[in-house]
């Protein structure tokens, strides 16, 4: 397991949000910044007092990361954290930030993976890259067809902003079918925005994993729709594919800020799982579950590409 501290063994992650943002920055929202970084502070303090002990930082190249201030609010907090690299939807880039990347994107991954994010800050520890409604475009593809190239060279696990929850299988068909990434190398995000459990159990019988994330949003089909979504995952056989995560992208969402924020999950999320599934069962999704979905056996002997040596904020 790669955090930002440096490798540890994947029985040593604890309490794991599995899917949120210390930092983010995006033209799509715009004055919601995520680039303050006591308040990062802050919330990973919150997050620890409730219990938690290690977050999977999905924040992808170009998009704030704030690489170099992870090391020390892991060591302040006594959080782990995994950093990301990959790439989101074009939408969340200047035309020219894509053109500088795109020619070898791959590269950049493996660079950021193995040597360090900007070659100087701690190295990522998964890649994030994103479906688009229902469909991968000509960016998804590419950067998709990237990000499976990176994991063959590093062993790295893929997390999937599924666009509103949808597209899984049509990732699936192109990473793992078309592409050779091994399905429990995938991890696909935001299923919980798409409560559609026949797709949830394709999913999880292909072997990759299913991160519910983003509670508390009234907006999309999560708190209430999620006992029934999990309870019928396990009753099928897949508890051991689940993954649970916070999303926070917005100040307004801190709990810092008054919103819900990283504790969530643990303060309110997590006991009102608990009557669904059982006590152990969710100390397992939290824990055993994310230690196997972003754990990896690294290395980069095979790899050809040089990156393009861009810092990646």
């Amino acid at each position: 397991m790669r955090t930002v501290l440096g490798d540890i063994s994947p029985v040593d992650l604890g309490i794991c949000d599995a899917h949120d943002h210390l930092f983010l920055r995006s033209p799509q929202l715009p004055g919601q910044e995520l680039d303050d970084t006591e308040a990062a502070a802050a919330e990973l303090d919150a997050f620890r007092a409730a219990g938690g002990a290690a977050v999977i930082q999905w924040t992808p190249y170009g998009m704030g990361r704030r690489a170099v201030e992870l090391p020390r609010l892991a060591r302040e907090s006594g959080v782990r954290i995994v950093a990301a690299t990959g790439l989101h939807q074009a939408a969340h880039y200047a035309a020219e930030v894509l053109a500088r990347v795109r020619a070898d994107l791959a590269g950049l991954f493996v660079a950021e993976l193995t040597e360090g994010i900007g070659g100087t800050g701690p190295r990522a520890g998964m890649i994030k890259v994103a479906g688009g409604f229902h469909g991968l475009d000509r960016h998804a593809r590419h950067t998709m067809t990237a990000a499976a190239e990176a994991h063959h060279v590093t062993g790295a696990a893929i997390g999937i902003h599924l666009e509103l929850g949808t597209g899984a299988m049509d990732v699936l068909d192109l990473l793992c079918d078309e592409l050779a990434v091994p399905p429990d190398r995938v991890v696909l995000g935001h299923l919980n925005r798409s409560p559609d459990p026949t797709v949830h159990r394709l999913a999880a019988e292909a072997g990759a994993y299913l991160a519910f994330d983003g509670p508390s949003r009234a907006h999309h089909a999560t708190d209430w729709r999620l006992p029934d979504a999990l309870t019928a995952l396990t009753e099928a056989g897949h508890g051991d594919r689940i993954l649970l995560g916070g999303d926070t992208t917005t100040a307004d969402a801190r709990s810092v800020n008054g919103g819900p924020g990283m504790p969530y999950l643990l303060r309110r999320h997590r006991p009102r799982l608990e009557l669904a599934l059982g006590e152990d069962l969710v100390t397992r999704i939290l824990t055993a579950n994310p230690a196997r979905a972003f754990a990896a056996t690294w290395g980069a002997a095979a790899w050809g590409g040089a990156g393009d040596g861009t810092p990646g904020g």
